[in-house]
């Protein structure tokens, strides 16, 4: 933190290799599948060194990029709300990750799953994704998301009732959602 403030040649280089996969991971975790994710991760990153000095206490760094990748991967997710076109382009032009092994169901669930996340509110997607995809407690899911407990309670709940009732009519989901594995 010294050297970020301090403006040292390597700092951002050291705070990239020790944060990098995190911030992607929680990128990729609100946003699923996507060609932006390591653009977007560099862009978290330009952010954070351009306000490192708003951080008064270096133990809340790692929150501080955490929820600084929050809200650009929000910015993301209402700008494409806001853009018509997408929708006139394939999904085969998405790029996906190799991935060992996956069965064509699992792939087609995750498909689906953020399929159906793009059609929930993005303050509800990005709580849900936190907490249940990528695991975080409340707390830090409030913190990453800049809103008190409660709040971020409500949000939970609201995506989670929301994407149960699109998953149980969506094919790919089904036998997820019952708890089978297809």
């Amino acid at each position: 933190m010294d050297g970020l403030l301090q403006k040292r040649a390597a700092a951002p280089a050291a705070l990239f290799q020790r944060y990098g996969r995190d911030v992607q991971r929680i990128l990729g975790r609100i946003l699923g599948v996507d060609s932006e994710l390591p653009d977007l991760t560099q862009e978290v990153f330009l952010r954070a060194l351009e306000g490192i000095e708003r951080i008064d206490d270096p133990c809340r760094l790692r929150g501080w990029l955490m929820s600084t990748a929050v809200y650009a991967a929000r910015e993301v997710i209402r700008r494409r709300r806001r853009r018509w076109w997408p929708v006139l382009l394939s999904q085969t032009h998405v790029v996906e990750p190799a991935v060992q092994a996956a069965d064509h169901c699992a792939r087609e669930a995750v498909r689906a799953t953020y399929a159906l996340l793009d059609k929930i509110d993005p303050d509800d997607r990005i709580a849900l994704s936190l907490h249940v995809f990528e695991g975080m407690e409340l707390t830090d899911t409030a913190s990453a998301c800049g809103v008190s407990l409660a709040t971020i309670k409500r949000r939970i709940a609201r995506g989670r009732e929301r994407f149960l009732a699109l998953a149980a009519e969506h094919p790919a989901l089904q036998d997820w959602i019952r708890g089978e594995e297809p």
